[in-house]
């Protein structure tokens, strides 16, 4: 399989010995860049903390947190009860864990925002490595400089949320599918293709609303690409490592359900979340009381004719009754879906408590110009291959699956980071332009000055 190649339109580095000479300090520089990213992330935790009246300001910490101390005590992987048994996937739980093996059963909370620190530091890395395999090693210092500082990175890595682990895996992913994508040979395509689906994996068991970006992206190469046997083929390899990571989550779920459950049953609730007579875009669960004490009212064998569990239950029940709203109220549906998008996009923060001028300010004067800079990426490389592609098609996936689920900006913060590899792309060949330029000038001022003086 050959090796996918630059155009040379793009700032590709080919000077060997330049890189050589550049080895240890660019080492250095990166190094300092991670540490500046740690100590950003560190700190804003601490800030964030501070300023909290409770232990968190999301009510989804409370849960990742409570199934974390289950597993870390051996106890069934349930919220609350054993009618909550397929809550959350058990990705982030998984990795908060080991902080009550480390500090107890009272471990403080300070100790996971630690750790969403850590986390959002690989996710630094991981910009970088994207970076330098779409552009080079100038380009890659750039962008994992330009994720270290940016504040929608840092305020997802300092929360206790499953965005500080899910954004590391899925530029793992993204990496690995580019190192797939440019291997010299098939065998060594289908071993990083197989690497890039085990990340995808432990991706969407962080985040379940990952699960189909890999088919789907999959998909629309093989119709818009060109080389769709490569697509096949590396698609084959990264859905085996999907499938290899998230089995023993599907036969959990189908012994305990007897039915097929992909990722959780809060799908029916999220779903109604974006979808009933009251949704205005923004998350609301208090409905979620009175649909459990309906579904309490009536029994299994009435509802379905057979046995199922409650949980199962209530998720058919959400569903069922989001997907009828819609169908009444297409007209609503689709004015929700446009001012979902406007909220997912917006150019400062949608909620009251963070609509402060400074906050916005802060907001506006560092998104804008990033995402100014990455769709001028994106159009500039849209015909430079299909890795290139990949740094914007997890914004198109998250865009379509939050004009029907609730949105914020929250949910853009991770496809930011692909994002920025592009806008670091877009400044790089900005800066060779221009130096090309003045060199080009100061050639033709010396050839003049030669002439005149002849």
């Amino acid at each position: 399989m050959p090796a996918f190649r630059l155009p040379r339109t793009l700032p590709v580095c080919t000077d060997d010995d330049g890189d050589r000479r550049m080895k240890t300090p660019t080492a250095k520089q990166f190094a300092l860049v991670l540490i500046v990213a740690l100590m950003l992330r560190l700190s804003a935790g601490l800030w964030w903390q501070s300023r909290l009246e409770g232990r968190f300001g999301f009510g989804d910490s409370e849960s990742y947190w409570t199934l974390a101390q289950t597993v870390a005590g051996g106890e069934p992987y349930q919220y609350g009860s054993e009618d909550v048994r397929i809550f959350r996937a058990p990705g982030y739980p998984l990795l908060l864990a080991p902080i009550f093996w480390l500090a107890g059963d009272n471990a403080s909370i300070l100790w996971a925002r630690g750790l969403s620190a850590v986390l959002g530091t690989l996710a630094v890395g991981g910009v970088w490595c994207v970076a330098w395999q779409l552009y080079n090693a100038s380009t890659g210092m750039l962008a994992a400089a330009m994720a270290a500082v940016y504040p929608g990175a840092i305020a997802i890595s300092a929360l206790v949320l499953s965005e500080a682990a899910f954004c590391p895996l899925m530029l793992a992913q993204l990496a690995l599918w580019i190192a797939a994508w440019n291997a010299p040979s098939a065998r060594q395509a289908d071993g990083w293709a197989v690497a890039a689906g085990l990340a995808a994996g432990a991706a969407t068991l962080v985040r379940p609303s990952w699960l189909l970006f890999t088919p789907g992206a999959v998909l629309v190469g093989m119709i818009a690409g060109r080389a769709r046997r490569r697509h096949f083929r590396i698609g084959v390899g990264m859905l085996a490592g999907l499938i290899v990571v998230m089995t023993p989550w599907w036969v959990r779920n189908a012994r305990l359900t007897g039915h097929f459950v992909p990722t959780t049953l809060q799908v029916g609730a999220s779903l109604y979340d974006g979808l009933n007579p009251t949704a205005n875009g923004a998350s609301n669960m208090d409905f979620v009381g009175r649909f459990v004490e309906m579904e309490r009212r009536r029994p299994a064998a009435e509802a379905t004719g057979v046995s199922e569990t409650f949980e199962y239950r209530l998720d058919q029940r959400l569903r069922t009754a989001a997907l009828a709203w819609a169908r009444v109220h297409p007209g609503r549906a689709a004015r929700l879906a446009a001012v979902k998008l406007i909220r997912m996009w917006n150019v400062w923060p949608n909620e009251p408590k963070l609509s402060a001028w400074p906050i916005r300010l802060a907001v506006l004067g560092t998104y804008v110009p990033i995402l100014i800079l990455g769709v001028v990426g994106a159009t500039r490389t849209v015909h430079c291959g299909w890795p290139y592609l990949l740094c914007w098609l997890p914004a198109v996936y998250f865009t379509l699956l939050h004009l029907v689920f609730v949105s914020s900006i929250r949910y853009r913060q991770p496809v930011m980071l692909p994002l920025i590899v592009l806008a670091a792309g877009t400044i790089m060949a900005c800066r060779t332009r221009t130096t090309t330029h003045q060199q080009g000038n100061t050639n033709s001022d010396l050839h003049q000055q030669l002439t005149t003086a002849h």
